[in-house]
Protein backbone atom coordinates (compact mmCIF):
# COMPACT_ATOMS: atom_id res chain seq x y z
CA UNK A 1 0.00 0.00 0.00
CA UNK A 2 1.33 3.51 -1.33
CA UNK A 3 0.63 6.87 0.98
CA UNK A 4 0.62 9.96 -0.95
CA UNK A 5 2.81 12.29 0.81
CA UNK A 6 1.79 16.31 0.99
CA UNK A 7 4.20 18.49 1.57
CA UNK A 8 3.54 21.77 3.92
CA UNK A 9 4.81 23.30 1.08
CA UNK A 10 2.48 22.71 -1.27
CA UNK A 11 -0.85 22.99 1.18
CA UNK A 12 0.72 26.79 1.47
CA UNK A 13 0.92 26.73 -2.16
CA UNK A 14 -3.20 25.24 -2.69
CA UNK A 15 -4.34 27.80 0.16
CA UNK A 16 -2.64 30.97 -1.86
CA UNK A 17 -4.02 30.24 -5.14
CA UNK A 18 -7.46 29.40 -3.45
CA UNK A 19 -7.35 32.76 -1.40
CA UNK A 20 -6.56 34.22 -4.60
CA UNK A 21 -9.08 32.60 -6.80
CA UNK A 22 -11.45 34.00 -4.01
CA UNK A 23 -10.25 37.33 -4.41
CA UNK A 24 -10.94 37.20 -7.96
CA UNK A 25 -14.81 36.21 -7.78
CA UNK A 26 -15.10 38.74 -5.17
CA UNK A 27 -14.16 41.52 -7.73
CA UNK A 28 -16.02 40.26 -10.09
CA UNK A 29 -18.75 40.10 -7.88
CA UNK A 30 -18.17 44.21 -6.61
CA UNK A 31 -17.54 45.05 -10.03
CA UNK A 32 -20.79 43.54 -11.49
CA UNK A 33 -22.76 45.36 -8.86
CA UNK A 34 -20.79 48.28 -9.59
CA UNK A 35 -21.77 48.23 -13.09
CA UNK A 36 -25.47 47.74 -12.58
CA UNK A 37 -25.99 50.55 -9.88
CA UNK A 38 -23.38 52.38 -11.50
CA UNK A 39 -25.79 54.19 -14.35
CA UNK A 40 -28.80 55.06 -11.43
CA UNK A 41 -25.92 56.82 -9.98
CA UNK A 42 -24.88 58.57 -12.72
CA UNK A 43 -28.56 59.61 -13.20
CA UNK A 44 -28.98 60.82 -10.17
CA UNK A 45 -26.12 62.52 -9.85
CA UNK A 46 -26.97 64.38 -13.03
CA UNK A 47 -30.31 65.44 -13.10
CA UNK A 48 -30.46 65.82 -9.09
CA UNK A 49 -27.17 66.54 -7.33
CA UNK A 50 -25.75 68.46 -10.65
CA UNK A 51 -28.74 71.04 -10.73
CA UNK A 52 -28.44 71.75 -6.88
CA UNK A 53 -24.71 72.71 -6.74
CA UNK A 54 -25.05 74.76 -9.93
CA UNK A 55 -27.65 76.80 -7.97
CA UNK A 56 -25.47 76.59 -4.72
CA UNK A 57 -22.90 78.69 -7.05
CA UNK A 58 -25.12 80.88 -8.93
CA UNK A 59 -26.86 82.38 -5.85
CA UNK A 60 -23.35 83.80 -4.57
CA UNK A 61 -21.77 83.79 -8.21
CA UNK A 62 -20.88 87.84 -8.89
CA UNK A 63 -18.97 87.64 -12.54
CA UNK A 64 -20.58 90.80 -14.13
CA UNK A 65 -18.77 93.89 -13.05
CA UNK A 66 -14.89 91.89 -12.94
CA UNK A 67 -15.31 89.87 -16.24
CA UNK A 68 -16.96 92.99 -18.21
CA UNK A 69 -15.52 96.19 -15.79
CA UNK A 70 -12.21 95.09 -15.21
CA UNK A 71 -10.27 97.82 -15.04
CA UNK A 72 -13.16 99.95 -13.24
CA UNK A 73 -13.11 97.16 -10.60
CA UNK A 74 -8.46 97.03 -10.24
CA UNK A 75 -9.20 101.29 -10.02
CA UNK A 76 -12.14 101.26 -7.56
CA UNK A 77 -10.12 99.40 -5.20
CA UNK A 78 -8.35 102.27 -3.70
CA UNK A 79 -11.33 104.12 -3.19
CA UNK A 80 -12.06 104.66 0.46
CA UNK A 81 -15.31 105.52 -0.16
CA UNK A 82 -15.08 109.36 0.88
CA UNK A 83 -16.22 112.09 -2.17
CA UNK A 84 -16.11 111.35 -5.51
CA UNK A 85 -13.36 109.08 -7.04
CA UNK A 86 -10.59 110.52 -8.64
CA UNK A 87 -9.21 110.56 -12.64
CA UNK A 88 -7.97 107.48 -13.15
CA UNK A 89 -11.50 105.30 -11.51
CA UNK A 90 -13.22 108.13 -14.31
CA UNK A 91 -10.54 106.87 -16.88
CA UNK A 92 -10.49 103.20 -16.14
CA UNK A 93 -14.97 103.28 -16.10
CA UNK A 94 -14.80 105.26 -19.46
CA UNK A 95 -12.48 102.77 -21.21
CA UNK A 96 -14.17 99.68 -19.73
CA UNK A 97 -17.68 101.56 -20.74
CA UNK A 98 -16.27 101.69 -24.74
CA UNK A 99 -14.88 98.60 -24.64
CA UNK A 100 -18.12 96.67 -23.43
CA UNK A 101 -20.17 98.81 -25.64
CA UNK A 102 -18.63 97.80 -29.51
CA UNK A 103 -18.83 94.70 -27.98
CA UNK A 104 -21.95 94.88 -26.69
CA UNK A 105 -21.28 93.40 -23.80
CA UNK A 106 -22.63 96.72 -21.57
CA UNK A 107 -25.89 94.67 -20.48
CA UNK A 108 -24.99 92.62 -18.03
CA UNK A 109 -22.72 94.79 -15.95
CA UNK A 110 -25.33 97.19 -16.23
CA UNK A 111 -28.26 94.47 -15.63
CA UNK A 112 -26.41 93.63 -11.85
CA UNK A 113 -25.60 97.37 -11.11
CA UNK A 114 -29.34 98.01 -10.74
CA UNK A 115 -30.27 95.29 -8.98
CA UNK A 116 -28.10 97.15 -6.24
CA UNK A 117 -29.53 101.36 -7.64
CA UNK A 118 -32.77 101.25 -9.29
CA UNK A 119 -32.09 102.88 -12.09
CA UNK A 120 -28.74 102.52 -12.76
CA UNK A 121 -29.28 100.96 -16.05
CA UNK A 122 -30.46 103.39 -17.97
CA UNK A 123 -27.62 105.41 -16.21
CA UNK A 124 -24.95 103.76 -17.83
CA UNK A 125 -26.43 103.09 -20.75
CA UNK A 126 -27.03 106.97 -21.53
CA UNK A 127 -23.66 107.30 -20.48
CA UNK A 128 -21.90 104.76 -22.82
CA UNK A 129 -23.72 106.36 -25.65
CA UNK A 130 -22.00 109.77 -25.31
CA UNK A 131 -19.23 109.10 -24.27
CA UNK A 132 -16.05 110.36 -26.70
CA UNK A 133 -15.08 107.52 -29.15
CA UNK A 134 -11.14 107.06 -30.50
CA UNK A 135 -8.81 109.95 -29.12
CA UNK A 136 -9.20 109.96 -24.95
CA UNK A 137 -10.88 113.45 -23.28
CA UNK A 138 -8.80 115.55 -21.53
CA UNK A 139 -10.21 114.85 -18.13
CA UNK A 140 -12.33 111.51 -18.17
CA UNK A 141 -14.35 112.98 -14.90
CA UNK A 142 -15.61 116.30 -16.24
CA UNK A 143 -16.92 114.23 -19.15
CA UNK A 144 -19.11 112.10 -17.51
CA UNK A 145 -20.44 114.96 -15.13
CA UNK A 146 -21.40 117.29 -18.19
CA UNK A 147 -22.98 113.96 -19.62
CA UNK A 148 -24.70 112.98 -15.86
CA UNK A 149 -24.13 115.19 -12.73
CA UNK A 150 -25.48 112.13 -11.15
CA UNK A 151 -21.67 110.33 -11.30
CA UNK A 152 -20.38 112.80 -8.74
CA UNK A 153 -22.78 110.57 -5.97
CA UNK A 154 -20.41 108.68 -4.21
CA UNK A 155 -23.23 105.68 -3.85
CA UNK A 156 -23.22 104.76 -7.42
CA UNK A 157 -19.44 104.21 -6.83
CA UNK A 158 -20.18 102.54 -3.79
CA UNK A 159 -22.28 100.03 -5.59
CA UNK A 160 -19.27 99.89 -8.31
CA UNK A 161 -16.97 98.69 -5.72
CA UNK A 162 -19.64 96.63 -3.44
CA UNK A 163 -20.02 94.43 -6.96
CA UNK A 164 -16.98 94.26 -8.01
CA UNK A 165 -15.97 91.09 -6.58
CA UNK A 166 -15.86 87.54 -7.79
CA UNK A 167 -18.56 86.09 -5.13
CA UNK A 168 -21.15 87.93 -2.89
CA UNK A 169 -23.57 87.34 -0.21
CA UNK A 170 -26.39 90.24 -1.58
CA UNK A 171 -28.62 87.71 -2.99
CA UNK A 172 -28.84 85.30 0.07
CA UNK A 173 -28.94 88.22 1.99
CA UNK A 174 -31.78 89.98 -0.18
CA UNK A 175 -33.32 86.74 0.41
CA UNK A 176 -33.73 87.38 3.90
CA UNK A 177 -34.76 90.76 3.66
CA UNK A 178 -31.28 91.90 4.62
CA UNK A 179 -28.20 93.98 3.39
CA UNK A 180 -24.97 94.78 3.61
CA UNK A 181 -24.01 98.07 4.07
CA UNK A 182 -20.35 100.24 2.79
CA UNK A 183 -18.45 99.41 6.13
CA UNK A 184 -19.48 94.97 5.90
CA UNK A 185 -22.62 94.99 8.46
CA UNK A 186 -25.64 93.81 7.92
CA UNK A 187 -28.75 95.61 8.71
CA UNK A 188 -32.30 94.78 7.96
CA UNK A 189 -33.71 96.26 4.46
CA UNK A 190 -36.65 98.70 5.13
CA UNK A 191 -39.91 97.82 5.88
CA UNK A 192 -41.29 98.59 2.78
CA UNK A 193 -38.97 96.50 0.75
CA UNK A 194 -38.75 93.03 3.52
CA UNK A 195 -41.22 90.92 1.45
CA UNK A 196 -39.48 87.94 1.72
CA UNK A 197 -39.23 86.48 5.26
CA UNK A 198 -43.12 87.00 4.84
CA UNK A 199 -42.80 84.68 1.66
CA UNK A 200 -41.52 82.36 3.01
CA UNK A 201 -43.62 82.30 6.27
CA UNK A 202 -46.74 82.04 3.99
CA UNK A 203 -45.28 79.12 2.07
CA UNK A 204 -44.11 77.15 4.75
CA UNK A 205 -47.65 78.05 6.81
CA UNK A 206 -49.60 76.99 3.71
CA UNK A 207 -48.07 73.65 3.16
CA UNK A 208 -48.63 72.45 6.76
CA UNK A 209 -52.53 73.43 6.23
CA UNK A 210 -52.13 71.52 3.38
CA UNK A 211 -50.48 69.16 4.27
CA UNK A 212 -52.89 68.35 7.87
CA UNK A 213 -56.14 68.72 5.56
CA UNK A 214 -54.29 66.13 3.63
CA UNK A 215 -53.61 63.67 6.31
CA UNK A 216 -57.11 64.05 7.82
CA UNK A 217 -58.66 63.30 4.97
CA UNK A 218 -56.29 60.26 3.85
CA UNK A 219 -56.22 58.41 6.81
CA UNK A 220 -59.69 57.69 7.19
CA UNK A 221 -59.80 56.79 3.49
CA UNK A 222 -56.61 54.42 3.35
CA UNK A 223 -57.85 52.83 6.49
CA UNK A 224 -61.54 52.19 4.37
CA UNK A 225 -59.01 50.78 1.61
CA UNK A 226 -57.30 48.21 3.73
CA UNK A 227 -60.39 46.98 5.99
CA UNK A 228 -63.51 47.33 3.32
CA UNK A 229 -64.37 44.32 1.12
CA UNK A 230 -62.59 43.82 -2.05
CA UNK A 231 -65.38 45.75 -3.77
CA UNK A 232 -64.83 48.83 -1.67
CA UNK A 233 -61.33 48.36 -2.13
CA UNK A 234 -61.19 48.40 -5.93
CA UNK A 235 -63.22 51.47 -6.60
CA UNK A 236 -61.54 53.85 -4.11
CA UNK A 237 -58.12 52.75 -5.32
CA UNK A 238 -59.28 53.69 -8.95
CA UNK A 239 -60.50 56.94 -7.77
CA UNK A 240 -57.24 57.66 -5.60
CA UNK A 241 -55.01 56.25 -8.58
CA UNK A 242 -57.22 58.41 -11.14
CA UNK A 243 -55.74 61.90 -10.86
CA UNK A 244 -52.27 60.31 -11.99
CA UNK A 245 -54.16 59.37 -15.19
CA UNK A 246 -54.90 63.34 -15.56
CA UNK A 247 -52.78 66.34 -16.49
CA UNK A 248 -52.04 68.96 -13.35
CA UNK A 249 -52.61 71.57 -15.98
CA UNK A 250 -56.01 69.74 -16.45
CA UNK A 251 -57.09 69.64 -13.27
CA UNK A 252 -56.71 72.55 -11.84
CA UNK A 253 -58.36 73.91 -14.95
CA UNK A 254 -61.07 72.10 -13.75
CA UNK A 255 -61.46 73.83 -10.51
CA UNK A 256 -61.52 77.02 -11.99
CA UNK A 257 -64.64 76.09 -13.79
CA UNK A 258 -66.11 74.35 -10.70
CA UNK A 259 -65.47 76.90 -8.07
CA UNK A 260 -66.10 80.28 -10.00
CA UNK A 261 -69.56 82.52 -8.96
CA UNK A 262 -71.13 80.61 -11.62
CA UNK A 263 -69.71 77.04 -11.38
CA UNK A 264 -71.38 73.78 -10.32
CA UNK A 265 -70.38 74.51 -6.03
CA UNK A 266 -71.90 77.58 -5.98
CA UNK A 267 -75.00 76.84 -8.05
CA UNK A 268 -75.82 73.56 -5.96
CA UNK A 269 -74.93 75.70 -2.72
CA UNK A 270 -78.04 77.64 -4.03
CA UNK A 271 -79.75 74.76 -5.17
CA UNK A 272 -79.70 73.51 -1.89
CA UNK A 273 -80.56 76.79 0.21
CA UNK A 274 -77.06 77.04 1.55
CA UNK A 275 -76.41 80.42 0.20
CA UNK A 276 -78.43 83.24 -1.30
CA UNK A 277 -76.08 84.67 -3.33
CA UNK A 278 -72.66 83.32 -4.89
CA UNK A 279 -69.53 83.48 -2.58
CA UNK A 280 -65.70 83.61 -3.79
CA UNK A 281 -64.24 80.45 -3.98
CA UNK A 282 -61.53 81.16 -6.20
CA UNK A 283 -58.77 83.70 -6.58
CA UNK A 284 -58.02 83.23 -3.00
CA UNK A 285 -56.46 81.08 -0.11
CA UNK A 286 -59.29 78.94 -0.19
CA UNK A 287 -59.38 78.07 -4.22
CA UNK A 288 -55.21 76.82 -3.73
CA UNK A 289 -56.33 74.95 -0.57
CA UNK A 290 -58.74 72.92 -2.39
CA UNK A 291 -56.88 72.52 -5.67
CA UNK A 292 -53.82 71.58 -3.97
CA UNK A 293 -55.61 69.30 -1.42
CA UNK A 294 -57.03 67.60 -4.56
CA UNK A 295 -53.60 66.95 -5.97
CA UNK A 296 -51.57 65.73 -3.02
CA UNK A 297 -53.99 63.93 -2.00
CA UNK A 298 -52.57 60.60 -3.29
CA UNK A 299 -49.53 60.86 -2.33
CA UNK A 300 -50.47 61.04 1.33
CA UNK A 301 -53.29 58.06 1.01
CA UNK A 302 -50.81 55.56 -0.73
CA UNK A 303 -47.94 55.61 2.36
CA UNK A 304 -50.48 55.11 4.33
CA UNK A 305 -52.31 52.51 2.69
CA UNK A 306 -49.00 50.68 2.16
CA UNK A 307 -48.28 50.64 5.62
CA UNK A 308 -51.70 49.78 6.92
CA UNK A 309 -51.93 46.75 4.70
CA UNK A 310 -48.40 45.33 7.07
CA UNK A 311 -50.44 45.94 10.24
CA UNK A 312 -51.54 42.55 11.20
CA UNK A 313 -55.30 42.60 12.43
CA UNK A 314 -54.71 39.92 15.07
CA UNK A 315 -52.81 42.57 16.84
CA UNK A 316 -56.31 44.42 17.34
CA UNK A 317 -58.27 41.75 18.12
CA UNK A 318 -55.72 40.27 20.52
CA UNK A 319 -56.45 43.96 22.60
CA UNK A 320 -60.16 43.52 22.33
CA UNK A 321 -59.77 40.42 23.57
CA UNK A 322 -58.16 41.35 27.03
CA UNK A 323 -60.62 44.26 27.26
CA UNK A 324 -59.75 46.85 25.46
CA UNK A 325 -62.29 49.76 23.56
CA UNK A 326 -62.41 49.86 19.93
CA UNK A 327 -60.98 53.02 20.11
CA UNK A 328 -58.20 52.12 23.03
CA UNK A 329 -57.34 49.32 20.39
CA UNK A 330 -56.96 51.58 17.83
CA UNK A 331 -54.77 54.41 19.71
CA UNK A 332 -52.44 51.75 21.40
CA UNK A 333 -52.42 49.15 18.78
CA UNK A 334 -53.12 50.19 15.51
CA UNK A 335 -52.15 53.81 15.01
CA UNK A 336 -48.80 53.29 16.69
CA UNK A 337 -48.03 50.73 13.90
CA UNK A 338 -48.84 53.17 11.10
CA UNK A 339 -46.41 56.43 11.80
CA UNK A 340 -44.31 55.56 9.73
CA UNK A 341 -46.53 55.58 6.61
CA UNK A 342 -48.15 59.18 8.33
CA UNK A 343 -44.71 60.18 8.55
CA UNK A 344 -43.60 59.08 5.16
CA UNK A 345 -46.95 60.90 3.26
CA UNK A 346 -46.61 64.01 5.47
CA UNK A 347 -42.84 64.67 4.51
CA UNK A 348 -44.06 63.41 1.16
CA UNK A 349 -46.84 66.39 1.07
CA UNK A 350 -44.99 68.88 2.81
CA UNK A 351 -42.29 69.01 0.46
CA UNK A 352 -44.21 68.92 -2.88
CA UNK A 353 -46.44 71.89 -1.82
CA UNK A 354 -43.78 73.85 -1.00
CA UNK A 355 -42.66 73.74 -4.58
CA UNK A 356 -45.79 74.08 -6.08
CA UNK A 357 -46.45 76.76 -8.85
CA UNK A 358 -49.20 76.47 -11.49
CA UNK A 359 -51.85 76.17 -8.71
CA UNK A 360 -51.42 79.01 -6.48
CA UNK A 361 -51.17 80.78 -9.99
CA UNK A 362 -54.02 79.85 -11.31
CA UNK A 363 -56.45 79.97 -8.59
CA UNK A 364 -55.12 82.28 -5.93
CA UNK A 365 -54.79 86.04 -5.71
CA UNK A 366 -51.52 87.94 -5.22
CA UNK A 367 -51.71 87.91 -2.39
CA UNK A 368 -51.78 83.96 -2.26
CA UNK A 369 -48.44 82.75 -4.30
CA UNK A 370 -45.64 80.83 -2.94
CA UNK A 371 -41.79 80.68 -2.88
CA UNK A 372 -42.29 79.12 -6.36
CA UNK A 373 -43.96 81.97 -7.77
CA UNK A 374 -41.23 84.52 -7.15
CA UNK A 375 -38.98 82.08 -8.56
CA UNK A 376 -39.79 81.77 -11.51
CA UNK A 377 -40.42 85.15 -11.96
CA UNK A 378 -36.74 86.19 -11.44
CA UNK A 379 -35.89 83.50 -13.53
CA UNK A 380 -37.92 83.81 -16.35
CA UNK A 381 -39.02 87.88 -16.53
CA UNK A 382 -36.40 89.77 -14.80
CA UNK A 383 -33.09 87.21 -15.28
CA UNK A 384 -32.04 88.03 -12.15
CA UNK A 385 -30.98 84.26 -11.84
CA UNK A 386 -28.24 84.99 -8.43
CA UNK A 387 -31.61 85.86 -6.55
CA UNK A 388 -33.95 83.16 -8.02
CA UNK A 389 -31.09 80.65 -6.91
CA UNK A 390 -30.89 82.63 -3.45
CA UNK A 391 -34.57 81.89 -2.82
CA UNK A 392 -33.93 77.97 -3.77
CA UNK A 393 -31.28 77.31 -1.76
CA UNK A 394 -33.24 79.42 1.69
CA UNK A 395 -35.94 76.91 0.80
CA UNK A 396 -33.97 73.71 0.15
CA UNK A 397 -31.87 75.26 3.81
CA UNK A 398 -35.62 75.30 5.71
CA UNK A 399 -36.68 72.32 4.11
CA UNK A 400 -33.92 70.08 4.95
CA UNK A 401 -34.15 71.63 8.34
CA UNK A 402 -37.68 71.00 9.28
CA UNK A 403 -37.19 67.51 7.25
CA UNK A 404 -34.73 66.61 10.65
CA UNK A 405 -37.00 67.83 12.90
CA UNK A 406 -39.99 66.39 11.51
CA UNK A 407 -37.66 62.43 11.34
CA UNK A 408 -36.44 62.99 14.82
CA UNK A 409 -39.93 63.80 16.09
CA UNK A 410 -41.49 60.78 15.03
CA UNK A 411 -38.45 58.58 14.71
CA UNK A 412 -38.11 57.89 11.41
CA UNK A 413 -35.11 56.06 10.26
CA UNK A 414 -34.49 54.63 13.52
CA UNK A 415 -34.87 50.33 14.26
CA UNK A 416 -37.96 49.63 15.94
CA UNK A 417 -38.01 46.37 18.04
CA UNK A 418 -40.59 44.01 17.62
Amino acid sequence: MTVAVVQPGGLAEESRALKRALKRVERRRRLRAIGLIGPLFLFLAVVFALPIVLMLHRAVDNPEVVTHLPRTTEAIQGWEGDGTPGEPAFAALGQDLNEAFYARRLAEPARRLNYEITGFRSMIMATSRKLPRGEAPESWKRTFLDIDPAWSEPRYWQAIKDTAQPYTLHYLLAALDLRMTSDGGVVAAPKEQAIYRGLFGRTLWMAFVITAASLLMGYPLAYLMVNGGKATRGVLLIFVLLPFWTSLLVRTSAWVVLLQQEGLVNQALQWIGAIDDPVQLIYNRFGVYVGMVHILLPFMVMPIYAVMRGVPASHVQAAASLGATPFTAFRRVYLPQTVSGVGAGCLLVFILSVGFYITPALLGSPRDQMVSYFIAYYTNQTLNWGMASALGVILLAAILLLYAVFSRMLGLGRPRLA
